[in-house]
């Protein structure tokens, strides 16, 4: 292939990213796709591979750049990434807000607000340029970085799996490739990426998680710990994609009425979707199926079970046990659940 002339490091990571987006099906021909690029070296590494290998599959490229205004050197990093992007002939888009106010605003935490700020930017420049899909650039320590803070929380099945390589339009080119293949191609390359000094803050959970947590197992329990994490997260992925197929079944059968229920999750909220289900037969469920049919119904709605917890499950599922009268709860200011004429339904405030 064309851009396998360079040494021998650089061939082996661009090799094993192209086989990866072309096996799985993370980047065909006539993609259009948008990069989270914060500079750092993660991000670099993507954009430059990616770069390399467009001509090859065939797809296009454009740069996202969110400038927090939290760091002293925000502004440096926008200056580094738009050059980056600039030298490369890649279309550079970014954006400035001050994530402090709005976080205070919304009353959601600093790292919260930065992520959902980050994709609602990474949505606009999506249909923007009329692209198709995102790619991030989490990679493989980070996804075994989700899985042991998801253990931490008392996580079941799910959180297991950690961050999946392709969700929707969102992509991973990267999930599988280390932080230090990552590092050795950019120094090959005699790429020198942005590095942000808050990574270094061990206040932040993950953080402690990176640079203390993950080092102390490699030294004194497994060395390998990250690709033990990396075959819990494929098992824990079998048996969850197991369990979805089965709960789709079962979902079928039990689902009375969809309404206003679309893959456009903003028009479901507006709204007020609703997914009504035959309340006696869910109430003859196994416990597991019946957690399964709720956050399988959740995320029909709403294209995520984020911020719906175990408690928020509980009680659901004692208002449904209960089942006596017109009953309901809001397990969150855009959920509702009522309990009616032997039916449950799942709605969509707008909070």
């Amino acid at each position: 292939m064309v851009y396998y002339e360079a040494k021998k490091g650089r061939i082996m990571l661009e090799r094993k990213i192209f086989d990866f987006v072309t096996k799985n099906k993370l980047i065909e021909k006539g993609d259009k796709i948008i990069l989270g690029v914060s500079g750092g070296p993660d991000s670099i590494c993507m954009l430059a591979i990616l770069h390399k290998i467009s001509n090859e599959i065939g797809f296009e490229i454009a740069v996202c750049h969110i400038n927090h205004g939290l760091r002293e050197n925000a502004d440096i990093d926008e200056a580094f990434v738009k050059d980056f992007s600039q030298k490369i002939q890649v279309p550079f888009f970014a954006k400035h807000v001050n994530i402090k106010e709005i976080a205070k605003e919304q009353k959601r935490g600093i790292e919260e607000s930065g992520r959902m700020v980050r994709y609602q930017f990474f949505d606009e420049i999506m249909h923007q340029t009329d692209s198709n899909k995102i790619a991030i650039a989490h990679n493989c320590n980070d996804h075994a970085e989700t899985i042991i803070m998801n253990i931490l929380r008392g996580t079941g099945t799910r959180g297991l799996v950690g961050i999946e390589k392709k969700n929707g339009k969102y992509i991973r080119p990267l999930i599988e490739t280390k932080r230090e293949e990552i590092e050795e191609y950019l120094k090959q390359n005699h790429i020198v990426a942005r590095y942000d000094e808050s990574n270094a803050d061990n206040t932040y959970t993950r953080n402690k998680i990176r640079n203390v947590v993950v080092p102390y197992i490699k030294k004194d329990f497994n060395p390998n710990i990250i690709e033990g994490l990396q075959r819990l997260s494929q098992i824990a992925k079998e048996q969850e994609e197991y369990l979805r197929k089965q709960t789709a079944k079962f979902y079928e059968d039990l689902c009375i009425e969809e309404c206003n229920v679309t893959k456009d999750y903003e028009y479901n909220k507006s709204n007020n979707a609703e997914i009504i289900i035959d309340l006696k037969k869910f109430n003859q469920l196994d416990l597991l199926m019946q957690k399964k049919i709720l956050f399988y119904a959740i995320d029909k709605i709403f294209g995520t079970t984020n911020r719906i917890e175990k408690v928020h499950i509980d009680a659901i599922l004692k208002l449904c046990n209960n089942n006596i009268g017109n009953k309901y709860l809001t397990p969150n200011k855009n959920l509702k659940i009522v309990t009616q004429k032997k039916q449950l339904k799942i709605i969509a405030i707008t909070g």
